[in-house]
């Protein structure tokens, strides 16, 4: 094509320059030069700190060693690590030698993650010692075989034939940058992560070069973060929260700190956050409540804090302010997919008045709500809903920045969820007049009653009211008379709770109409979750009680 004649100007500089140069691995040695003794990750368990050149060099290590086995762009570097320096070191490397990075969700079974090995037929596999069984057990049950399997931490038992202990093979490598013998481009793909499996097989999500740097910035605008924050993301970096929401992708590229927390607890966070002057803490709503209960007994200092961000599930009114009052008046929340990353917000000017809703469309994306058909046929784009905060419908997603609108090696499920620029979540909902959006369940949890359609959030809101009751789960069953009936799956905080005492306490709200009264109640000592903190409710629909 003669761009000239499309443009008026000569538009072939910026062009070749913008697409090869504004990626991820350019923003990270833009730091390296300008931070270069400045702290960028920390290690609060080994006690180790590494300022910008020393992060780069340890990546260099790593990406020199892969290099030199013949892994180059677009082979793909899975690991199944927990929050760690490794972590990093894989995620950057990746970026150096033009591979994928793909980190894989090591709470999934051995037999799911074969799955993701046959799927994305890794080149290098990377496993935490403390997974070594999983990991053994999934490169078992795969067909595909690694041709590099490497083993960071210390392992308890001799390794396995073949895997090789990550500080020999990056050790006495060079620390120079390799070279870019390959040609980068905004479109090529940087990280590979994969979805629950809330709705079965699990999806890869490709991420390109330009999704990473406009995540990236799409945080520095919201937090807003800058190189003087230091951020702990508090679940895993496994997911498309943790890795770029406070994780390693957005604070690297802004030249701040990562805090590494390597797994969860309430105790250790809030005390990091008060011995490292943490500046955001991230992390899922569920968290929130165990660090708010954990604050009310020990007092951390969080004066350091400039915010608390959350994602993955709303919080109640009451909920919001305790956590106001006791940890940050800073509380954002925002909601997304790992298919577009975030894409509502709720800042803190926003809270906690409109505590409930998953707020209006981040800066560059537009999120709108669109009719479901009786008859299973997509609704267009242009076919909204009114902005009512009263009808329902389908939550859409348009977030060109952040997005590749599709899936890896899965055109059924690509052409099923992306139309016309658009992500069709899947999740119901309703807007306002203001733009806020609240969802309100799933489509496919979507209960038909007797003709009426019933959406389970609803129910479970009521029940987590109650003042013995941790969580609930509200789904459909079948149901010879009226189709489906509502069954109640709950997890008591009180364990004098009664079903009796449920039923009558459904019976007495008058929220609920007689027909969403569940018809079944199980007690159960916990729900299904996703590695994210979602939900998930599909589970109990088979479920024997």
């Amino acid at each position: 094509m003669d761009l000239q004649h499309q443009f008026t100007y000569d538009v072939t500089m910026f062009r070749d320059t913008f697409e090869t140069r504004f990626t991820y691995l350019n923003g990270f040695l833009r730091n390296v030069s300008r931070f270069g003794s400045r702290p960028a990750l920390f290690d609060p368990l080994s006690g180790r700190r590494w300022n910008y050149r020393q992060l780069n060099a340890e990546a260099n290590r790593l990406a020199n060693a892969l290099r030199a086995d013949g892994v180059g762009k677009n082979d793909v570097v899975m690991f199944a690590l927990l929050n760690s320096p490794e972590f990093v070191f894989c995620y950057l490397a990746a970026h150096k030698i033009g591979a994928i990075a793909c980190p894989v969700n090591y709470r999934q079974g051995g037999g799911e993650i074969a799955q993701v090995i046959d799927d994305s037929r890794p080149r290098v596999f990377v496993y935490d010692a403390q997974f070594g069984a999983l990991s053994g057990q999934a490169l078992e049950l795969c067909s595909h075989r690694p041709e590099i399997v490497l083993v960071a931490g210390k392992a308890e038992a001799p390794l396995p034939a073949g895997h090789t202990a990550y500080g020999d093979y990056a050790a006495g490598r060079p620390e120079t940058d390799p070279p870019i013998d390959f040609d980068p481009h905004i479109y090529d793909e940087t990280t590979r992560l994969y979805t629950s499996g809330t709705t079965g097989r699990p999806k890869g999500v490709p991420i390109n070069n330009i999704n990473e740097v406009l995540s990236a910035h799409d945080v520095m605008m919201h937090f807003p973060l800058g190189p003087d924050d230091r951020t702990m993301n508090m679940t895993p970096w496994f997911h498309r929260g943790g890795i770029h929401s406070g994780g390693p992708c957005p604070t690297l590229y802004a030249g701040g700190e990562v805090v590494i927390l390597r797994d969860f607890a309430p105790r250790r966070c809030l005390e990091y956050a008060q011995r490292y002057r943490l500046t955001f803490l991230i992390g899922v709503p569920t968290i929130l409540s165990m660090l708010a209960r954990m604050q009310e007994r020990i007092h951390a200092d969080l004066s350091s804090l400039k915010g608390i961000v959350t994602m993955g599930a709303p919080f109640e009114r009451a909920a919001c302010e305790k956590y106001r009052q006791l940890l940050t008046p800073n509380i954002f929340n925002g909601y997304g997919t790992t298919e577009t990353f975030w894409n509502t917000f709720l800042r803190p000017a926003d809270l906690p008045d409109h505590a409930g809703a998953a707020g209006r469309s981040c800066t560059d994306d537009d999120v709108r709500l669109v009719a479901v058909h009786d008859d299973g046929t997509r609704a267009e784009p242009e076919e909204t809903v009114p902005q009512d905060g009263e009808t329902q419908g389908e939550i859409l997603i348009s977030a060109p920045g952040k997005s590749t609108f599709c899936y890896y090696n899965n055109a059924d499920r690509t052409r099923a969820r992306f139309y016309k620029g658009w992500m069709y979540t899947g999740d119901m909902g309703t807007w306002d007049g203001d733009g806020f959006v609240t969802v309100t369940g799933r489509k496919d949890d979507m209960i038909v009653s007797a003709g009426e359609n019933i959406y389970p959030v609803q129910i479970e809101e009521v029940l987590n009211a109650h003042p013995k009751v941790a969580e609930s789960a509200v789904v459909g069953i079948p149901d010879r008379l009226r189709g489906e009936a509502v069954a109640a799956y709950v997890v008591p905080s009180d364990d004098s709770l009664t079903v009796d005492e449920l039923k009558k306490y459904c019976q007495q709200q008058s929220t609920l109409a007689s027909y969403k009264w569940p018809r079944e109640y199980h007690l159960v000592r916990e729900l299904p979750h996703t590695a994210t903190g979602k939900l998930m409710r599909y589970p109990l629909r088979s479920r024997k009680p």
